[in-house]
Protein backbone atom coordinates (compact mmCIF):
# COMPACT_ATOMS: atom_id res chain seq x y z
CA UNK A 1 0.00 0.00 0.00
CA UNK A 2 2.74 1.85 0.48
CA UNK A 3 4.27 1.98 -2.84
CA UNK A 4 1.25 2.36 -4.47
CA UNK A 5 0.85 5.53 -3.09
CA UNK A 6 3.77 6.29 -3.55
CA UNK A 7 3.84 5.65 -7.26
CA UNK A 8 0.11 7.61 -7.09
CA UNK A 9 1.18 11.01 -5.41
CA UNK A 10 4.69 11.32 -6.17
CA UNK A 11 4.03 13.97 -8.97
CA UNK A 12 1.22 15.35 -7.46
CA UNK A 13 2.58 18.51 -6.47
CA UNK A 14 5.95 19.01 -7.23
CA UNK A 15 8.41 21.78 -5.66
CA UNK A 16 11.21 23.33 -6.27
CA UNK A 17 14.00 20.74 -5.06
CA UNK A 18 11.88 17.97 -4.79
CA UNK A 19 9.15 16.23 -4.29
CA UNK A 20 6.10 17.39 -1.85
CA UNK A 21 6.14 13.83 -0.33
CA UNK A 22 9.90 14.02 0.55
CA UNK A 23 9.54 17.21 1.91
CA UNK A 24 6.74 16.50 4.36
CA UNK A 25 9.02 13.57 5.58
CA UNK A 26 12.26 15.22 5.87
CA UNK A 27 10.15 17.85 7.99
CA UNK A 28 8.50 15.22 10.13
CA UNK A 29 11.48 13.28 10.55
CA UNK A 30 9.99 9.50 9.89
CA UNK A 31 8.64 7.90 6.86
CA UNK A 32 4.49 8.12 6.33
CA UNK A 33 2.39 5.31 6.39
CA UNK A 34 -0.91 6.71 4.51
CA UNK A 35 0.14 10.36 2.76
CA UNK A 36 -2.87 11.02 1.82
CA UNK A 37 -3.54 12.65 5.32
CA UNK A 38 -0.43 14.88 4.71
CA UNK A 39 -1.49 16.04 1.17
CA UNK A 40 -5.39 17.17 3.09
CA UNK A 41 -3.08 18.83 5.59
CA UNK A 42 -1.59 21.00 3.16
CA UNK A 43 -4.53 21.63 1.07
CA UNK A 44 -5.97 24.77 1.28
CA UNK A 45 -10.05 25.49 0.60
CA UNK A 46 -9.49 27.53 -2.13
CA UNK A 47 -8.28 24.40 -4.26
CA UNK A 48 -11.90 23.85 -4.13
CA UNK A 49 -10.83 19.55 -3.90
CA UNK A 50 -13.35 16.61 -2.58
CA UNK A 51 -12.46 13.44 -1.46
CA UNK A 52 -14.66 10.11 -3.32
CA UNK A 53 -17.78 11.03 -1.54
CA UNK A 54 -18.16 14.84 -1.97
CA UNK A 55 -17.14 15.83 1.14
CA UNK A 56 -14.43 18.95 0.98
CA UNK A 57 -10.84 18.27 1.25
CA UNK A 58 -8.78 20.59 2.94
CA UNK A 59 -6.87 21.27 5.68
CA UNK A 60 -9.89 22.27 8.38
CA UNK A 61 -10.86 19.49 10.31
CA UNK A 62 -7.30 18.17 10.61
CA UNK A 63 -6.58 21.79 12.28
CA UNK A 64 -9.00 20.52 15.33
CA UNK A 65 -7.77 17.42 15.11
CA UNK A 66 -4.13 18.68 15.76
CA UNK A 67 -5.28 21.29 17.99
CA UNK A 68 -6.65 18.64 20.14
CA UNK A 69 -3.87 16.66 20.34
CA UNK A 70 -1.21 19.78 21.23
CA UNK A 71 -3.67 20.39 24.00
CA UNK A 72 -3.38 16.78 25.41
CA UNK A 73 0.35 16.49 24.98
CA UNK A 74 1.07 19.68 26.53
CA UNK A 75 -0.81 19.13 29.20
CA UNK A 76 0.68 15.67 30.15
CA UNK A 77 3.77 17.14 30.12
CA UNK A 78 3.01 20.14 32.54
CA UNK A 79 1.58 17.74 34.80
CA UNK A 80 4.74 15.91 35.12
CA UNK A 81 7.14 19.01 34.67
CA UNK A 82 5.41 21.03 37.22
CA UNK A 83 4.07 18.73 40.04
CA UNK A 84 3.56 21.75 42.41
CA UNK A 85 1.17 24.07 39.73
CA UNK A 86 -1.97 24.17 40.69
CA UNK A 87 -5.16 23.85 37.88
CA UNK A 88 -5.06 27.61 37.08
CA UNK A 89 -1.13 27.15 36.77
CA UNK A 90 -1.17 24.47 34.52
CA UNK A 91 -4.02 26.53 31.81
CA UNK A 92 -2.02 29.52 31.71
CA UNK A 93 0.68 27.90 30.97
CA UNK A 94 -0.91 25.33 28.34
CA UNK A 95 -2.35 28.30 26.91
CA UNK A 96 1.32 30.23 26.67
CA UNK A 97 2.40 27.29 25.01
CA UNK A 98 -0.45 26.54 22.42
CA UNK A 99 -1.13 30.39 21.90
CA UNK A 100 -2.02 31.17 18.23
CA UNK A 101 1.13 33.51 18.39
CA UNK A 102 3.42 30.56 19.42
CA UNK A 103 1.87 27.93 16.98
CA UNK A 104 2.27 31.01 14.23
CA UNK A 105 5.84 30.88 14.99
CA UNK A 106 6.41 27.35 15.07
CA UNK A 107 4.28 27.44 11.08
CA UNK A 108 7.18 29.75 10.08
CA UNK A 109 10.30 28.10 11.82
CA UNK A 110 9.33 25.31 9.55
CA UNK A 111 8.34 26.99 6.55
CA UNK A 112 5.04 24.70 6.10
CA UNK A 113 3.72 27.89 3.97
CA UNK A 114 5.51 26.77 1.39
CA UNK A 115 4.30 23.79 0.49
CA UNK A 116 0.11 24.86 0.45
CA UNK A 117 -1.70 23.92 -2.22
CA UNK A 118 -3.82 26.89 -2.84
CA UNK A 119 -5.65 29.01 -5.96
CA UNK A 120 -4.80 32.19 -4.54
CA UNK A 121 -1.49 33.20 -3.89
CA UNK A 122 0.69 33.00 -0.53
CA UNK A 123 0.79 36.75 0.16
CA UNK A 124 -3.06 37.03 0.29
CA UNK A 125 -3.28 34.33 3.50
CA UNK A 126 -3.37 35.78 7.07
CA UNK A 127 -0.87 35.97 9.58
CA UNK A 128 -2.77 32.49 11.33
CA UNK A 129 -2.00 30.36 8.07
CA UNK A 130 1.23 29.53 9.68
CA UNK A 131 -0.31 28.13 12.99
CA UNK A 132 -3.52 26.47 11.03
CA UNK A 133 -1.14 24.26 9.03
CA UNK A 134 0.93 23.34 12.06
CA UNK A 135 -1.92 22.09 13.84
CA UNK A 136 -3.46 20.12 10.51
CA UNK A 137 0.09 18.72 10.06
CA UNK A 138 -0.11 17.32 14.12
CA UNK A 139 -3.77 15.74 12.71
CA UNK A 140 -2.16 14.40 10.03
CA UNK A 141 0.38 12.84 12.26
CA UNK A 142 -2.25 11.68 14.34
CA UNK A 143 -4.25 9.41 12.06
CA UNK A 144 -1.10 8.71 10.34
CA UNK A 145 0.65 7.04 13.75
CA UNK A 146 -1.43 7.26 16.44
CA UNK A 147 -1.12 9.08 19.72
CA UNK A 148 2.41 7.86 20.31
CA UNK A 149 3.85 9.17 17.24
CA UNK A 150 2.16 12.39 17.65
CA UNK A 151 3.41 12.83 20.70
CA UNK A 152 6.66 12.14 19.82
CA UNK A 153 6.72 14.94 17.31
CA UNK A 154 5.22 17.10 19.67
CA UNK A 155 8.11 16.56 22.06
CA UNK A 156 10.81 16.82 19.66
CA UNK A 157 9.37 19.88 17.26
CA UNK A 158 7.42 22.03 20.42
CA UNK A 159 8.46 20.84 23.28
CA UNK A 160 12.46 20.23 23.44
CA UNK A 161 13.12 23.29 21.42
CA UNK A 162 9.93 25.55 22.78
CA UNK A 163 9.22 24.78 26.09
CA UNK A 164 11.16 26.34 29.02
CA UNK A 165 8.83 26.41 31.63
CA UNK A 166 10.83 29.04 33.55
CA UNK A 167 10.94 31.34 31.02
CA UNK A 168 7.57 30.45 30.09
CA UNK A 169 5.75 31.83 33.70
CA UNK A 170 7.03 35.76 32.96
CA UNK A 171 5.81 35.66 29.31
CA UNK A 172 2.54 37.55 28.29
CA UNK A 173 -0.18 36.10 25.93
CA UNK A 174 -2.46 38.64 26.25
CA UNK A 175 -1.41 42.27 27.00
CA UNK A 176 -5.38 43.57 26.36
CA UNK A 177 -6.36 40.74 28.68
CA UNK A 178 -3.92 42.56 31.35
CA UNK A 179 -4.92 45.63 31.20
CA UNK A 180 -8.49 44.67 30.87
CA UNK A 181 -8.06 42.84 34.48
CA UNK A 182 -6.40 45.80 35.67
CA UNK A 183 -8.79 48.28 34.79
CA UNK A 184 -11.41 46.41 36.16
CA UNK A 185 -9.56 45.34 39.67
CA UNK A 186 -8.63 49.21 40.16
CA UNK A 187 -12.71 50.16 38.76
CA UNK A 188 -10.70 51.94 35.43
CA UNK A 189 -12.98 52.98 32.77
CA UNK A 190 -11.62 52.13 29.95
CA UNK A 191 -12.15 52.35 25.55
CA UNK A 192 -11.34 50.84 22.99
CA UNK A 193 -12.41 53.37 19.76
CA UNK A 194 -11.64 51.31 16.85
CA UNK A 195 -11.78 53.07 13.18
CA UNK A 196 -10.85 52.87 9.63
CA UNK A 197 -7.28 54.02 9.22
CA UNK A 198 -6.74 53.20 5.13
CA UNK A 199 -3.61 54.24 3.94
CA UNK A 200 -2.80 54.40 -0.08
CA UNK A 201 -1.10 51.37 -1.01
CA UNK A 202 -4.92 49.11 -0.79
CA UNK A 203 -4.21 47.25 1.91
CA UNK A 204 -7.24 47.63 5.07
CA UNK A 205 -5.90 49.00 7.86
CA UNK A 206 -7.80 49.82 11.61
CA UNK A 207 -6.95 52.22 14.31
CA UNK A 208 -7.37 52.05 17.65
CA UNK A 209 -7.51 54.84 20.24
CA UNK A 210 -6.75 52.90 23.81
CA UNK A 211 -8.82 55.39 26.42
CA UNK A 212 -8.36 54.88 30.21
CA UNK A 213 -10.14 57.04 32.57
CA UNK A 214 -11.01 59.51 29.50
CA UNK A 215 -7.86 60.09 28.82
CA UNK A 216 -6.01 58.83 25.47
CA UNK A 217 -3.31 56.45 26.55
CA UNK A 218 -2.11 54.41 23.50
CA UNK A 219 -2.51 54.32 19.72
CA UNK A 220 -2.05 51.69 17.08
CA UNK A 221 -2.52 50.86 13.79
CA UNK A 222 -2.68 47.14 12.13
CA UNK A 223 -4.27 45.22 9.40
CA UNK A 224 -6.83 44.08 11.72
CA UNK A 225 -9.20 45.06 14.97
CA UNK A 226 -7.88 42.69 17.23
CA UNK A 227 -3.94 42.96 16.58
CA UNK A 228 -4.43 46.78 16.72
CA UNK A 229 -6.66 46.30 19.74
CA UNK A 230 -3.25 43.94 21.05
CA UNK A 231 -0.88 46.70 19.93
CA UNK A 232 -2.48 49.57 21.64
CA UNK A 233 -2.94 47.23 24.97
CA UNK A 234 0.73 46.58 25.12
CA UNK A 235 2.16 50.43 24.80
CA UNK A 236 -0.60 50.95 27.73
CA UNK A 237 0.73 48.22 29.92
CA UNK A 238 4.45 49.56 29.40
CA UNK A 239 3.31 52.58 30.57
CA UNK A 240 1.41 51.41 33.47
CA UNK A 241 3.58 48.11 34.16
CA UNK A 242 4.61 48.49 37.26
CA UNK A 243 1.05 49.15 38.69
CA UNK A 244 -0.35 46.18 36.35
CA UNK A 245 2.49 43.81 37.61
CA UNK A 246 1.10 44.77 41.19
CA UNK A 247 -2.14 42.85 40.77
Amino acid sequence: MRLLNKIFFRNSRPIEGGNFFAAVEKIIGFKTTNIRYYEKAFTHRSSNKTDEEGNPLNYERLEFLGDSMLSSVIAAHLYKEAPLGDEGYLTKMRSKIVSREHLNELGRDLNLVDLVDSKVPSSHFGENIHGNIFEALVGAIFLDKGYVGCEDFIRKKVILPYVNIARLEGKVISYKSLVIEWCQKEKKQFYFDVFDDNGNDGQKYFGVKLSIDEKVIAKSRATSKKKAEEIAAKRAYFAFQEKINKI
